[in-house]
């Protein structure tokens, strides 16, 4: 077995994370205690601390003081985390949506995409590239790749009907997401798609989710700049 250089708070972290990903932990079920885990990886209390207040910090875990370390409802993570649904967001404009599937099927991780979804390079992968439009105008343009581990029913789904966002939401429940938006040009591919000139501008997110011990999916959200713009709240 190969020796595990990560630090000994990594080592735990994954350990935890292995079985909640698994569903040999199911939400609300207890985690082992810092004395436990002291016993268990011969580790220090504040390494042990460390670890599973890291893990709280990402929402893995609830920690309340005289009942212990719990799994975290992880559906209640994905609504903190507000992963909009864009089928809720035109429905809540009174809008129509529609879909175009233009590409649903399995292949193989180049090295670049491995790395993204922590997959061996030339493992397989599922792939969606879709178009969402309102009121019968084109209004996202998603190229998408799925771990088949966070999320094997993926290619089974109506994408007609639900969307990949809602999909992963149901069946790898987000614990962790980072993402990037910029402006740019289009590809050739996407301003076909999105019926929009190459030279007009567009806006682009790039996002990374993860699901546990998984990293479920990375996408590239093309959106045109004269049709669409992102809004929130943030609150204290």
């Amino acid at each position: 077995m190969a020796k595990d250089d990560r630090p000994a708070y990594e080592q735990v972290k994954g350990w935890i994370k292995k079985h909640i990903a698994s569903g040999q932990w199911r939400p609300d079920d207890p985690v082992p205690s810092e004395a436990a885990l002291m016993e268990q990886f011969a580790i220090s209390r504040m390494t042990a601390n460390r670890a599973l207040r890291e893990l709280a910090n990402e929402g893995l875990v609830t920690r309340v003081q005289g009942s212990g370390t719990r799994v975290a409802q992880l559906h209640r993570i994905s609504s903190q985390l507000v992963i909009r649904d864009i089928h809720e967001e035109i429905s809540e404009r009174g809008h129509a949506h529609a879909t175009r599937v233009l590409k649903v099927g399995a292949e193989k991780a180049t090295a670049e995409l491995a790395r993204s979804l922590d997959l061996p390079r030339g493992g397989k992968v599922f792939h969606s590239i879709l178009v969402q439009l309102e009121n019968g105008v084109p209004i996202q343009y998603e190229d998408r790749y799925v771990n088949p581990q966070a999320a094997p029913g993926y290619l089974e789904e109506d994408f007609e009907r639900v969307s990949p966002t809602l999909h992963l939401l149901q069946h790898a429940p987000v614990t962790e997401a980072s993402f990037s938006i910029e402006a740019c040009l289009p590809t050739a591919e996407e301003a076909r798609a999105l019926e929009m000139r190459p030279a007009d501008p567009c806006l682009v997110m790039l996002r990374r989710t993860v699901s546990g011990a998984h990293v479920a999916s990375v996408a590239r959200q093309v959106y045109p700049g004269s049709r669409y713009s992102f809004s929130g709240n943030f609150q204290a």
